[in-house]
């Protein structure tokens, strides 16, 4: 069914009754996979206790992935493929009990594709303070209670030490190659800067080195909308009745990033100032098509995502800063050793091409040199998600290396 498609995978389209009937009935508290949920296609590991960079730790980890592929007796031929803000391990497949969501980058990993799984191990972690399987909020602490508000904050660089911690457990010591796009790619990069020995090849897709005060600004007011819904409870929610949860203030800070994610283009082109019905939007409670599309996409999205994973991912991406405690930006980029494939949209306005432009002026193994690869595309942001010939030649041009 088309709902169950990640917007950010397909281009803006105007919302139909159809699609409007798909929101009847009232949601769960939370969209998280919970215990006692069906498995679908996830696989667990426990890595154990976490360090975290702030301080303190985090007393137990399990990491939810799904793989592809089979890996080599030598080891060495993983791939790790990272997902954005609001993915999870569910690259590809149907979607199905316990899996609200088909996979978010079909046509990109399984045989005879640009990630071949004829020849690689595909592994796609779940990342840790999300709310598919892997440790975060929605988990139960040491208490058997929910963590609620009280799980710790997270950086960049403690879920890249989760994902190491992952590769562990599953006795990858290298990976031939890691591809990220958006938060992923801060992921990808970090590797790149503070695990140089454990990577091969490296991917970073629409992502920055550092994140910028525009994008912090950016994050604060949409983690802001999630606390200022009064049935927040300072994320203590997780019991509450169904409908009772606070989707209003999560569903408000996803039509904020829909706007980021997007291109100005594409929505002008799709829904310029058509009307959502024959009701005028001028005065007689009508609405424009464009804001119907995001009422649609913000009302849906807590039905798969969880308020408190939320905040504590858009605060790590706040955080995202390879060059601190390295000397800067550029003296941490000029240390990578990796064949690295930076890949910028010309219309994207939440990570413009500024921010590539300056990964790959740094980098001294880029793939295309000083100069990213420019994915001309009118989708915004979400182009790396959607142009997936234009990616996909880029990702086996990298993987051929």
């Amino acid at each position: 069914m088309d709902w169950q498609i990640s917007e950010d995978s397909e281009a803006a389209r105007p919302i139909t009754d159809a699609d409007a009937r798909q929101l009847l009935g009232k949601p769960r508290a939370s969209g998280a996979w919970r215990e006692g949920d069906p498995v679908g296609d996830r696989r667990f590991v426990s890595v154990g206790a976490l360090p975290l960079e702030t301080g303190g730790s985090l007393p137990s980890v399990r990491v939810a992935y799904e793989q592809w592929g089979r890996l080599s007796a030598a080891r060495d031929n993983a791939v790790l493929v990272l997902h954005a803000l609001t993915g999870d391990a569910h690259v590809v497949g149907p979607a199905g009990p316990g899996q609200p969501t088909a996979g978010w980058w079909e046509g990109m990993v399984g045989p005879g594709l640009p990630i071949d799984t004829d020849r690689w191990f595909v592994v796609a972690p779940n990342i840790l303070g999300g709310c598919q399987g892997t440790t975060g909020p929605a988990s139960l602490g040491p208490d058997l209670a929910e963590w609620g508000g009280r799980f710790p904050f997270l950086t960049i660089r403690d879920q890249v030490a989760a994902q190491a911690a992952f590769a562990d457990a599953l006795g990858i010591e290298r990976f031939a190659a890691i591809v990220g796009g958006s938060m992923g790619g801060m992921h990808a990069l970090e590797w790149a800067v503070g695990l140089p020995d454990r990577v091969e090849r490296v991917a970073v897709l629409a992502a920055p080195a550092a994140s910028t005060a525009d994008q912090i600004a950016l994050n604060s007011v949409q983690t802001e909308a999630v606390r200022a819904d009064p049935r927040f409870h300072g994320g203590d929610y997780y019991d509450a009745a169904d409908g009772e949860g606070p989707h209003r203030g999560l569903a408000l800070a996803r039509r904020m990033a829909l706007l980021n994610y997007r291109s100005p283009g594409e929505l002008n082109e799709r829904f310029g100032r058509s009307w959502q019905s024959e009701v005028s939007p001028l005065g007689a409670h009508g609405r424009f098509a464009v804001e119907s599309y995001l009422d649609f996409h913000g009302n849906r999205f807590p039905r798969r995502f969880d308020a408190n994973s939320y905040i504590r991912l858009v605060d790590a991406m706040s955080s995202h800063d390879v060059g601190r405690g390295r000397g800067g930006v550029e003296a941490a980029l000029g240390g990578i050793s990796a064949p690295t494939l930076v890949l910028g949209i010309d219309s994207d306005r939440l990570y413009p091409l500024a921010d590539q432009q300056r990964i790959a002026r740094a980098v001294p193994t880029s793939l295309d040199g000083p100069a990213p690869l420019v994915l001309s595309s009118p989708f915004g942001h979400d182009a790396f998600l959607i142009e997936r010939d234009a990616v996909g030649a880029a990702i086996a041009r990298l993987l051929a290396v």
